[in-house]
């Protein structure tokens, strides 16, 4: 990790396109302001971390309910022609 020092209206830049501005700095507090390009998503960690875990929830969701509804669902029948075409993989 870069730790760098900076004073209030001072800069970092991230890239060619990023800038971080530091507006203020009041006790253990500090405002920063971030130049980005407007298609860069950018998150408070905090957030970017719930957004996560939602995700995750959700892909498992999806997972159990697949499980679920292939259980239900009848399984599509061999045809003559799908058999003719395993057995020529074999080869």
């Amino acid at each position: 990790m870069l730790v760098l020092s900076r004073k209030t209206d001072q800069s970092i830049m991230i890239g060619d396109d990023i800038e971080i501005v530091v507006s203020s700095i009041d006790g253990n507090s500090v405002r920063i302001g971030i130049k980005a390009p407007r298609d860069l998503k950018i998150l408070r960690k905090e957030t970017f971390e719930e957004v996560r875990q939602e995700n995750i929830k959700a892909v498992q969701a999806a997972s159990k309910y697949n499980q679920d509804i292939s259980k239900i669902l009848p399984r599509k029948a061999e045809t003559k022609d799908n058999a003719e075409d395993e057995e020529g993989k074999l080869d």
